[in-house]
């Protein structure tokens, strides 16, 4: 490998093979809060700002369906899912 090569940053993303993509987690999600009387959009975005995955549920292995996605990602699928509604 050149000097160049070592120099450049790799991005490497990683899904389970068992999971959806963002979008498909995000209405999982919202319906496992919804079934267990949570106001889905305040957990939501509580989790999306702080990152603390208390605000998820285990029900229906919420919690650890959302942590398979980094925040980022998941806001970016929420912005371009209602860009996308409006054009």
């Amino acid at each position: 490998m050149s000097e160049n090569e070592l120099d450049k940053t790799m991005a490497y993303r990683f899904r389970s093979e068992e999971g959806g993509s963002a979008g498909e987690t995000l209405v999982a999600v919202y319906a496992a809060l919804k079934e267990k009387g949570y106001n889905p959009i305040s957990q939501l975005v509580g989790y999306l700002l702080s990152g603390d995955p208390g605000y998820i549920t285990n029900y229906r292995n919420a919690r650890n369906l959302i942590r398979r996605f980094e925040r980022d990602e998941l806001i970016e699928e929420l912005v371009t899912s209602y860009l996308e509604k409006g054009e």
